[in-house]
């Protein structure tokens, strides 16, 4: 035992401090920044979003609007250079081929913007988990096979509406018989953008601020309302399509308030989109098919626009 005179060596020093490594593992104190952090991820989940209904609904707004303007923005310097008037550009961009095709190509900027909005919305900047915050990953009851019968379902129930109802043209059939790069461009919107971009905006970003606030029932009539209204402008001539549209909305959205999960309605709206889209580019070889195929073209019609208006 060293006596009070006798000062403590360096070796002393070295026995009584931690090792580095210990220090560097030993977690942070209560309270401080890095625990706070932890404790805010794990209570952020897809029905706790960190964001509210005013970011939600202005990320929807934003998506409309971004589509509307980037459209006209495409098309109107082609129009003028055509040396047209005021008023009769609105009837060139629905007929002229190339305004159409325009119109159609507008669409994929508009999408990345929106989903870049989403991003920010949904991470804060990168603070936050992109796909984890939006549920991206499957439920215990709801998987692959469940989300490929739902699609195959609704498409079904389409073409029996298409009976009921019948089957008159829209604008945006209009703009599939157009050109065949129309067609192509619509089913690889459909297929490789409008899922992902409009299940992000609407069963992830929208109805999980709704459904905190005013609680699943009225987030779920919210979200088919927003989602219908948009589509009806160029519907309303055909009533099988609005209903399939509604229809579609709302299965997504129990699918999304069932689950907790988001993953399970972009693999449903994917595959709906994707077998319309097969009909889009092939329906114009129908006439290379036996007879019997044209009998068919009936129920087929509103199913060959119905990609396309998921996309506006």
């Amino acid at each position: 035992m060293k006596t009070p005179t006798e000062l403590p060596t360096e070796q002393d020093f070295d026995r009584q401090l931690p090792p580095i490594s210990h220090l560097m593992s030993e977690p942070p104190r209560e309270g401080g920044p890095a625990v706070a952090m932890q404790t805010e991820d794990a209570l952020v989940t897809p029905d706790n979003p960190p964001w509210g209904v005013l970011a939600a609904v202005g990320v929807w707004l934003a998506s409309v609007l971004l589509l509307a303007f980037l459209q006209i923005f495409a098309v109107i310097p082609y129009a003028l250079s055509q040396g047209l008037d005021a008023q009769a550009v609105a009837e060139f961009i629905s007929t002229d081929k190339t305004a159409i095709l325009l119109s159609l190509v507008a669409v994929f900027p508009a999408h990345l913007l929106t989903l870049a909005l989403v991003w920010a919305v949904v991470t804060r900047f990168g603070k936050m988990p992109f796909w984890h915050t939006l549920g991206w990953s499957w439920s215990e009851n709801f998987g692959l096979w469940t989300s490929v019968a739902l699609a195959v379902g609704l498409l079904i129930l389409g073409a029996v509406l298409t009976n009921i109802f019948g089957a008159q043209e829209t604008a945006l059939e209009q703009m599939l018989n157009s050109s065949y790069a129309a067609r192509l461009t619509i089913a690889a919107l459909a297929t490789f953008t409008a899922p992902l971009v409009e299940e992000t905006v609407y069963r992830g970003v929208l109805y999980s601020a709704l459904q905190r606030r005013i609680g699943a029932m009225w987030a779920i009539t919210g979200v088919l309302i927003l989602f219908t209204l948009v589509h009806v402008p160029q519907y309303y001539q055909n009533l099988s399509v609005v209903v399939t549209v509604g229809l579609l909305s709302l299965a997504l959205t129990l699918v999304r308030a069932r689950t907790g999960k988001l993953l399970p309605c972009v693999v449903i709206h994917l595959i709906f989109n994707g077998i319309q889209s097969l009909i889009i580019v092939f329906e114009p070889f129908k006439n290379l098919l036996p007879e019997t195929k044209q009998q068919t073209q009936g129920c087929l019609a509103p199913l060959v626009a119905h990609a396309a208006q998921l996309l506006f």
